[in-house]
């Protein structure tokens, strides 16, 4: 069994892969402070919930953009499943050409993406991976990660908008009952939601017109699967992409 970590500014999602099926999934919250065996008895637990042998685990393979948690994280599978973990970055064998100006520049998470986004979907592809930012990947029809685009994440605008006003209440994204609110809460709520549904329409759109219309455009991360009711131009919501892309990456690169 496989163990996949990939390590978010906000989240932690874990996937266990049995093969190339995924039979345990979990989001936790990123806490830099966490050590290595307080990551280790939480994975422990949510082996045990689920009725899975942590025995079984034997690689961990591990996409970070938190440099703090990456020694307890390596710590952890040294630990509890004696395996060194392989932490995904630009010299990593990704069967795909990373055409970038600074390669270290890029995230783990975006080269997951990118691996994913092409072997099952073909190229030209982007992946709009919503996080904490939102981040477009963009890979060509010959297997090259060309770059993309980084917006601000929806969590981040909205906690910024309840932040910087003083009447203005918290909100959650989802999509609104009607466009035109009719109430504060109905307002922002509606704002928020066709204003990020615009805002990637737009992109995707442009990127579409540089690269042809076989261009595939696939969500993924937390409120991906809100986004594509509305887009005109995402269509597609795969929760575990970038998970799939750390397996695919493992497998290219177990020995």
């Amino acid at each position: 069994m496989l163990l996949a970590l990939d390590v978010g500014n906000s989240n932690v999602t874990i996937g266990a892969f049995d093969g190339e099926n995924v039979a345990g999934r979990w989001r936790l919250r990123t806490i830099q402070e966490q050590t290595a065996d307080e990551w280790g008895i939480l994975i422990r637990n949510l082996f045990t919930l689920s009725k899975l042998d942590l025995a079984a685990v034997d690689d961990v393979i591990i996409s970070s953009v938190v440099p703090a948690v990456d020694q307890p994280l390596e710590a952890m599978s040294e630990r509890y499943f004696r395996r060194k973990p392989l932490f995904v970055n630009q010299s990593t064998d990704l069967g795909i050409t990373v055409r970038y100006d600074n390669p270290r520049e890029v995230g783990a998470d975006r080269l997951a993406n990118a691996v994913a986004g092409f072997a099952k979907y073909g190229g030209p592809c982007i992946v709009v991976d919503l996080g904490t930012t939102i981040n477009f990947d963009i890979v060509s029809k010959d297997k090259v990660f060309l770059g993309g685009v980084i917006c601000p994440g929806i969590g981040m605008s909205i906690s910024g908008l309840f932040a910087k006003t003083a009447r203005l209440p918290m909100v959650d994204f989802r999509e609104p009952e009607k466009l035109i609110g009719s109430n504060t809460v109905g307002s922002i709520t509606s704002g928020l939601y066709y204003g990020f549904i615009g805002m990637i329409d737009g992109i995707v759109e442009r990127i579409t017109a540089e690269l042809g219309p076989q261009t595939k455009a696939v969500a993924t991360g937390g409120q991906g699967g809100v986004i594509v009711k509305a887009s005109r131009f995402v269509k597609i919501y795969d929760e575990d992409l970038t998970l799939h892309g750390l397996r695919l990456i493992w497998q290219r690169n177990k020995h």
